[in-house]
Formats: structure tokens, sequence, C-alpha cells
């Protein structure tokens, strides 16, 4: 069979195991080739194909939910569902996502970008059916990785609690949880999913509940089970949530998976099955690959590993800059320490760790976590660095708040991926910090337009005795290192003129230095700002510019709302006071009564009533 040529799981329900192993094999030579000339999510879906194929086999998409964990290993889910000949416009404007999508199709039940989440929306979807007096199963699809953040175990507490039916896939590819396969185990596995033991389990349950005597026996039988279970079986963590649990199974072996899933398909209630898979499996160097380096690929020559597209002479990423000057500052500072939430990769940290591991900190998939841990270092009088993804740092929000800026404590926030970032899609494009963050006070909000810049704003932060953070974009910038460091005013703009400006415009980061350069190639009169600090704004340099008397545009490449140009019109209206605004300022309320809090903060209704007096005298 074509992999182009399956259009529905149901094509599969008839084949043989080994037909089902050549699939496998198929699916896995398709996926190299295919996101070697479009890039993507390469290691985890080569490690969960024969994985995919038995779910897909024993269970029954769309009317059963398969969810995964995060959403991009579900690339041979799309293959299976009838989505095979999309690849070629894998991660492109309208054309296939890297992960679940439930307006792409009827198999997708949940979409997620961000770890941790599949969990609690498996729950949700069973307590629908539940209340809905449907009959359907659910297949969550977890990974090790995705185990490390907080939401999940949160949703493992509350899936015990409540009993529910559910099928929990654990998909571990370290082994960083449970221990190496024994023979013990996979001898229990292969007993409990026998056909033998499930009919006779099914027999004697059934026949047991006909009466009084038969009920309590069955209960005294099942104490015995749970024992036995709990002392041969190495499932601590589970055991703890009263979770009920098979495993571990080769998560390669189709056979065997399938046998596992039968059995966990009649289960009543909550049961794990652990999986051991691969990353990367079937292409030696995704399977090699200890740094993460082939979990997300650009294209590339799929017989050598190479990457099609290299970068140009002196151009480093926006990360490399950074990750670079950071590795400066802390030869010279023995308290900067690096934190990233399982990111280092990524974030251009393994140097760093490298040089410095006693100083360096991977928290896993947990950015709530390691926010306030950099809270807490910075407290002990470190000086903390965290590298986190823009679209990441969202789930972060209540400890930058909270944790970091209640406190004033000197955090440096490398904001990584800040702006567009394209083909990941909405749940990936960071376009929301400066709206969510600018409202939070004692934080520093800033963009560098260059690599010069970007180095004396890190240098500028840590000499900075609060939060600060620095936003830079995914992609490369031009890099030459700074002899010498200067700091740089906080809440400061810069000014460039090209010809005899006619009109102002107002932008940061990389536009500044493109829109110059296009002026001067159109031989257009402009006065370029280079708006480098969204919290504080230039208020001095913004009266000057209002002053010239000239059309104003705010060029933003990110959500106009709370974004730069929401910042300039409330800097404008307090030069201008074309709008009396009565509200709480840029300060966190300390404890005390509403009514005195009211008076104080000018909202009580007093203060008002004299202000609407004043106006209209004045």
């Amino acid at each position: 069979m074509k992999i182009t040529d399956i259009h529905s799981p149901n094509q599969i329900k008839n084949m043989s195991v080994r037909q089902l192993d050549e699939l496998a094999e198929d699916i896995r030579y398709f996926l190299i080739d295919s996101v070697s000339r479009t890039g993507g999510h390469l290691s985890s879906n080569l490690g969960v194909i024969e994985l995919t194929i038995a779910l897909h086999y024993v269970f029954d998409s769309p009317k059963d939910k398969i969810l995964f964990d995060v959403g991009h290993q579900s690339y041979t889910h799309k293959i299976l569902t009838g989505r095979a000949a999309g690849f070629s416009t894998l991660r492109k404007f309208n054309g296939l996502s890297g992960y679940q999508k439930r307006s792409e199709s009827i198999h997708d039940p949940w979409e997620a970008g961000h770890s941790s989440t599949s969990l609690s929306a498996a729950l949700g979807l069973c307590i629908a059916r539940d209340l809905k007096h449907e009959h359907y199963d659910v297949i969550p699809v977890i990974g090790d990785g995705a185990l490390t953040g907080g939401m999940a175990f949160e949703a493992l507490n509350d899936i015990g609690a409540s009993r529910r039916k559910m099928i929990i896939v654990f998909n571990d590819n370290n082994m960083s949880i449970s221990r190496n396969p024994g023979a013990v185990e996979k001898r229990l596995t292969s007993l409990r999913t026998s056909n033998i033991y499930r009919h006779v389990k099914h027999d004697v349950k059934n026949n047991l509940n006909q009466s009084r005597a038969g009920t309590n026996l069955l209960h005294s039988l099942s104490h015995i089970r749970d024992s036995i279970k709990n002392t041969i079986v190495d499932a601590p963590l589970f055991k703890e949530f009263e979770l009920d649990y098979i495993g571990p199974v080769d998560g390669h072996n189709i056979s065997e998976l399938i046998k596992v899933f039968s059995a966990a398909k009649e289960h009543d209630g909550p049961i794990v099955v652990h999986v051991v898979t691969k990353k990367g499996k079937g292409y030696k160097l995704a399977e090699q690959d200890k740094t993460g380096k082939w979990h997300g690929v650009g294209p590339f020559d799929p017989k050598t590993g190479r990457p099609l597209m290299k970068l140009p002479v002196q151009e480093l990423s926006w990360s490399q800059v950074m990750s670079d000057t950071l590795i400066d500052l802390a030869s010279r500072d023995p308290y900067i320490t690096a934190i990233t939430p399982a990111m280092a990769q990524g974030s251009k940290l393994l140097e760093f760790a490298n040089l410095y591991p006693d100083r360096f900190f991977d928290c896993g998939i947990a950015e709530q976590h390691a926010m306030t841990l950099a809270a807490g270092m910075a407290a002990g009088g470190l000086h903390p660095f965290i590298s986190i993804y823009s679209s990441f740092l969202q789930r972060a929000y209540d400890q930058v708040n909270h944790d970091v800026a209640r406190m004033n404590l000197p955090v440096v926030i490398g904001i990584d991926r800040a702006g567009l970032v394209g083909d990941d899609g909405e749940t990936h494009q960071g376009i929301y910090d400066i709206s969510f963050l600018r409202s939070i006070p004692n934080l520093i909000l800033s963009q560098p337009k260059d690599a010069r810049e970007a180095q004396n704003l890190l240098y500028t932060a840590f000499k900075y005795d609060g939060p600060f953070c620095i936003r830079y974009p995914r992609g490369n910038v031009h890099f030459v290192r700074n002899e010498k460091y200067e700091a740089i005013e906080i809440g400061t703009w810069t000014c460039h003129i090209v010809g005899i400006p006619e009109q102002v415009v107002i932008t940061y980061g990389p536009d500044v230095d493109r829109l110059i350069e296009k002026a001067r190639e159109n031989s257009l009169g402009i006065m370029v700002i280079n708006a480098r600090f969204f919290k504080p704004v230039d208020t001095k340099m913004l009266d000057t510019i209002l002053k010239e008397d000239l059309p104003i545009t705010v060029f933003e490449t990110d959500a106009k709302i709370g974004s730069l140009s929401d910042a300039i019109l409330e800097a404008m209206n307090r030069i201008d006071r074309k709008l009396d605004i009565i509200g709480i300022g840029d300060h966190f309320v300390p404890q005390g009564s509403i009514r005195i809090l009211r008076k104080e903060e000018g909202i009580d209704l007093e203060t008002v009533f004299e202000r609407l007096e004043s106006n209209e005298t004045a």
C-alpha cells in the first residue's frame, strides 16, 4: 500500500503484523524524506511510528479520541488519517499543521503546541463522554519529558481520584522514571495481556458479580491482584496516583503493543500503559542525538544530515549572540547563573552548561518552576538569566508577576523567539509578551535593534537591581563582538534621520535598520525612532517628536492591543491631557481595607468627584 493511498485508519485493521511492520518502515522512510525537504519535528515522530500504528489498529478514531502531547509527535497519526499527500505543505502557509489541529481533521480531538496539557484535556473529554452517556475510549499519549510539567501531575491526581475510564499511554524514551524492563515485568505484562487471562478475568468478574458472596470474593481477589502487581511492577509514580499499570512494553514491537492496548481497552477505570521507545528510531543521526539537535530541524540532506541552509559569514542566531555575551559576562561575575526549561539546545546554552556546569540549571518542561527558581536564586544573592521562549513565557506569567516583579528581584529574562516565528503556527507565535508584561510593575521591557545593542542591553540588565526583560526574535543577525560594553540609560530611545524628515516612524528591533535602509533606497525623508524600551517609554523624546508636528506612524510587529502603540498613546495622553484617566497606577497595591486603599489610590468617589468638579472649573 502506498502511503498516499491511506485515507482512513480502517485500512490497516485487516493487515497482518508483518504487513504492519512493513508499513512502519515505509512511514519511517517517508517521514525522513519529507521532513528533510520541509523541516519539522523529526526524532519524536520517528520514535512513535509503531506505537501510533498499534493505537489505530486497536482503537477506532475518530470515535475514540487519541491526543498527542505535545502534538508535534502526530505525523504518523496524520498519515494514517489520510493526510500524507499534504506533507509537502507541512508547516507552510495554508498547509498542513505541524501539530494536531481540530480544524484540519475530525481525527484531531485536541490541539496543543505546549506540553503537559493532554491529561487534563483527556479527563475533560471523559467527563463529557460520561455525562452525555456516550461510549468511546480516550487515549492521551504523553512522553516522559511532558511529565516534568506540574500541570500533568495535577491532572494525574484528579484522574486517580475520579476513576473514570481512560487509557494513558506513557511514552518513555529516556527511562527517566522507571528502571529498564526486566524479565519479571515482561512476564507479568505478557500474562496480563494474554487472551486466556483476559477471557478468564472477564468471565470470573461477570459470574462473581451475580451474588453478594461473589462480589465480596471478587473484592478480595482484587486486593490480592493489586498486592502482587504493586510488589512486582516497578511503577511507584503511578501507584501514588491510584492508577493501574501495564508495562513496560517495547514500543517498537507492534504485536506486543496490540496485545497490550487490547487488554487496556477492556480495563475499567484509568490505566497507564508504559511504552518504551527510542527517539529518532531508524535514522542513525537522530538516534545518537544527545542534545536535542534532531528534535526540530530545518531542511537537510538525509544522507549526511547537513542542513541545506547555511548562515552567511559573520551572522549568528539571536540566541547565540545572547548566549555568547552571557558566557563573557559570566566569566567576570561568578554569581551569574543560567536557567532553561528544557530548551538548552534551542536557546544555545549548551556551551554555558559545559563551561559552568555548577551554574547551569535545566528544569525540564516546567516554566513556572523555572521562573520561581530564578527568583529564589536572586533572593539568595545570585544574578540569574532565564532563557524562555515568548510563547512559553505566558505559562509563567504568574511567577513573573508574583515572585519576580513584586519583590523587585534582579532576574534577567531573555525572551527568545519573540515576534512571529512562522512555521509552528498559532501556538508558538511570540506576539503577546509585550502586552501581558507591560502591566507588571517594577519590570523593564526592552528589545535591541542589532547585535551591538543586544550585547549592551544584556550588560545593562546585569547592572540593574530589578527584573529586566530583553526580547529577541527567531533568526539571525550580523554579529561583531563589542570591544567594550556600554551601559544604556534605561527608558531611552534613539533617533535616526534620513534626508529631510517629512514624517516619523516609531518602531523597534531589526526593523529599525531595515526601515532606515529602505528609506535611503527610496530617497524618503523620514525620522526613524528606535523604541528599544517598551517599558518605560522615552517620554522626553516623545515630547520632542510631538513638537515637530509631523505625521507619526507606529510600526510594530506584535499584537497591537496593549503593545508599543498603546504605551505611546498612554504617554501622549499624559503629556497632552486630552483624556483624564482615573485608576490604579503602575505599582503593587499593599494591604489595607478596601476603603483606605481606594482613598490611597485616588479611586474613591470623593476624590473622583473632586477631579470632576475641577474639570468643570478648568
